[in-house]
């Protein structure tokens, strides 16, 4: 029987967040509830949050995972300013952001250069999705 311990896992915490105008989060709830079961730790922003909201949100709650909702069309604006927002607190390098909605395929690889890590579209599976994070949740 040995006697080192193995390391305590850390929970992986997670901001599920809905950004803009957009006012269906089905998608979100959803998610929110697979990453819970999955053992995340999750916290869900609510409708209606501006960029500003979301950045305060993933600072003070320190979270590992940013997921941002979004059907509205307004990613192209509305995800660079929270990318932006991390940037300037420091939570850039420490959030693994990853974006859930209808994306269309020539808007993915401007979103991932401003620092996206993933795009989930319609059919993506929770499972999928789960095991993303669990990957590339970043180390602390």
């Amino acid at each position: 029987m040995s006697t080192e311990q193995e390391p305590e896992q850390r929970t992986i915490r997670c901001l599920v967040a809905k950004v803009g105008l957009d006012g269906h989060d089905r998608g979100a709830h959803v998610i929110a509830r697979a990453f819970r079961d999955a053992g995340f730790e999750v916290i869900y922003s609510g409708l209606h949050k501006a960029p500003d909201e979301i950045v305060q949100a993933a600072v003070q709650e320190d979270v590992d995972v940013l997921g941002i909702s979004i059907l509205s069309g307004a990613h192209n604006t509305l995800v660079p300013k929270i990318v932006e927002g991390l940037k300037e607190y420091g939570a850039f390098e420490d959030t693994l952001i990853i974006v859930g909605g209808i994306i269309p395929e020539d808007d993915r690889p401007g979103l991932r250069e401003a620092g996206v890590a993933e795009i989930f579209g319609p059919g993506a599976s929770m499972q999928e999705t789960i095991d993303f994070v669990r990957e590339n949740a970043r180390e602390r």
